[in-house]
């Protein structure tokens, strides 16, 4: 009886082990940015993000109930680090784009992107803008 248990937990702990490597396998192949949004004590929160660019301006993904995604509502002034340079951005909504930003992501990010979608879902997300200050 007592093998079995091992067994069991055995198989429980690899399947975890495997379920995490997989999500950072999948999450941090691709560009990955550093994104800094200010807490309610004015202190910032650092989130890796995944970005895509088009006609000139950079995107990030948001979900409606993320805590960055929140903050960043809150006070749309952040910092991003990309490529070692860190610059302050306003982050501005732009729902009308939350198709085209879901292609480019997933051109981008390919199969990590649906891996991510599957994991933690992706309902309605919000293509937050970001214009440099």
């Amino acid at each position: 009886m007592k093998k079995i248990i091992l067994w069991v937990l055995g198989i429980i702990f690899a399947l975890f082990a495997a379920v995490m490597i997989l999500q950072i396998a999948a999450s941090e192949r691709v560009e990955v940015i550093d994104m800094k949004t200010l807490d309610e004590n004015g202190e910032y929160v650092e989130t890796r993000l995944w970005i895509v660019d088009h006609d000139g301006m950079q995107y990030v993904r948001a979900g409606s109930d993320s805590g960055w995604y929140l903050r960043m509502k809150a006070n749309p002034e952040v910092l991003m680090t990309r490529n070692g340079k860190e610059n302050k951005y306003r982050a501005v909504e732009n729902r009308p784009k939350a198709d085209l930003i879901q292609q480019l992501m997933n051109k981008k990010y390919t199969w990590g992107d649906d891996v991510i979608g599957l994991m933690f879902g992706r309902e309605d997300p919000i293509p937050m803008e970001l214009h440099p200050l």
